[in-house]
């Protein structure tokens, strides 16, 4: 018998779900913190896992070990839902990514012209730590307010953030990437290639395409470029093309492709486990008096709150205006202005991509932490705000 599904639903459904369990982590992270666990908590996390020797040595901390292996998990979601949507979803035409396209952009610049304002004289490598959305919060916010948002505004989000995470990736790949070394690039690309070769040949088995996909992985790790993008590749590299053996049936179009196959598999492990617990492992910041009185004198906290709370719902705004303006979007006759700038505060929920970027914009823990007790700051701000303005839009 075979399991009916609705790819688009069934991600939202989960993205709302993963918010609720990103709040629950994150504040149990925040707990222990700052308990008598405090020094267990951080012990943990910085043991260190070496496995291999010379040339393929792999040595990781814990925290790594989260944050560079198990998230790469997180980015093959994104690059598999970045694929389906430029393939067949809200980004498949140029009339249909046009709003979000140029809107996502505003809400990209605008936050890191902010930051660069604000603290560029200071730190101007944290300017890619405001830019970022955390799609599940976004997108179980809006889920949350139910039929005070437009249908409509709900798939404009998810396209916006699918657009934000394209973004935030190559931020990632291009300025937080150090030291890279050719010859270790040159074995990534062989693994992608050997990976196409298995496409071609028609090869299904997952555990063939695993072995290849750590290759690329560790290949990455070796390169200097932060490994998850071997996530990213993978998902992006991945066959829009009827899966031929499985149990599953799409609901919308009775065809599962492998795409919305893998998806199936893979979105429950990343927003169910890995997700959480990154946002468990890092959001642990020991909060005293001291360290609110530091953060709330840090140009950088500063940079990034007004980013993520100013800067995204302002960017959002005057982005999708100027595109109508000019002709190359359209905005839907049911959203006003305001509802706009409520969206643009539900993108300033930046929560787990901003604070994956705030560990590589940062080397030392204090600065770290005091980008990390921002972006908390600037999102639950943020949440609030978007839900204010909707609720007096839906008023009127």
């Amino acid at each position: 018998m075979s399991s009916r599904i609705s790819p688009l639903l069934d991600y939202l459904k989960r993205e709302s779900t993963g918010g609720l369990l990103i709040l629950i982590s994150s504040g149990l992270g925040l707990l222990i913190a700052n308990s008598p666990l405090s020094n267990r908590y951080f012990e943990i996390l910085d043991v260190n896992i070496s496995i291999g020797a010379n040339w393929y040595l792999i040595e990781l901390t814990i925290l790594k070990v989260i944050n560079y292996l198990l998230m790469s998990i997180f980015f093959f979601v994104v690059g598999l839902e970045i694929k389906r949507e430029i393939t067949s979803g809200h980004l498949a035409s140029l009339k249909k990514m046009m709003l979000p396209l140029v809107a996502a952009i505003g809400g990209m610049v605008v936050p890191a012209l902010i930051y660069l304002a604000i603290a560029g004289a200071v730190a101007p490598g944290g300017w890619g730590v405001p830019v970022a959305t955390d799609i599940a919060l976004a997108v179980g916010l809006l889920t949350m307010l139910g039929s005070s948002v437009a249908a409509s505004l709900r798939t404009f989000l998810l396209a916006l953030a699918v657009i934000d995470d394209i973004g935030a990736i190559l931020i990632i790949a291009f300025v937080y990437s150090t030291g890279i070394k050719f010859s270790w690039l040159a074995a990534s690309a062989l693994s992608i290639c050997f990976i196409a070769a298995l496409q071609k040949a028609k090869v299904t088995s997952i555990f063939v395409y695993a072995i290849f996909a750590f290759t690329l992985w560790f290949s990455l790790y070796k390169t200097g470029v932060h490994p998850t993008l071997a996530g990213v590749i993978l998902g992006l590299i991945t066959p829009n093309i009827p899966q031929q053996r499985h149990n599953l049936e799409d609901i919308e179009d009775g065809s599962v492709s492998v795409l919305e196959w893998l998806q199936h598999k893979f979105h429950p492990v990343s927003t169910f486990l890995v997700v959480p617990l990154f946002a468990f492992a890092n959001t642990g910041v020991t909060i005293t008096s001291d360290s609110i009185s530091e953060a709330s004198q840090s140009l950088i906290a500063w940079g990034i709150f007004f980013g993520l709370v100013v800067g995204k719902p302002l960017g959002v705004l005057l982005a999708a205006i100027g595109a109508k303006r000019v002709k190359i979007a359209e905005i839907p006759s049911e959203v006003s202005k305001s509802s706009l700038l409520a969206t643009g505060s539900a993108a300033g929920i930046g929560f787990t991509v901003a604070i994956f970027i705030a560990k590589l914009a940062f080397d030392d823990s204090q600065t770290q932490d005091i980008a990390v007790l921002a972006v908390i700051a600037a999102s639950v701000v943020s949440a609030l705000l978007s839900t204010a303005i909707f609720k007096v839009a839906a008023r009127s």
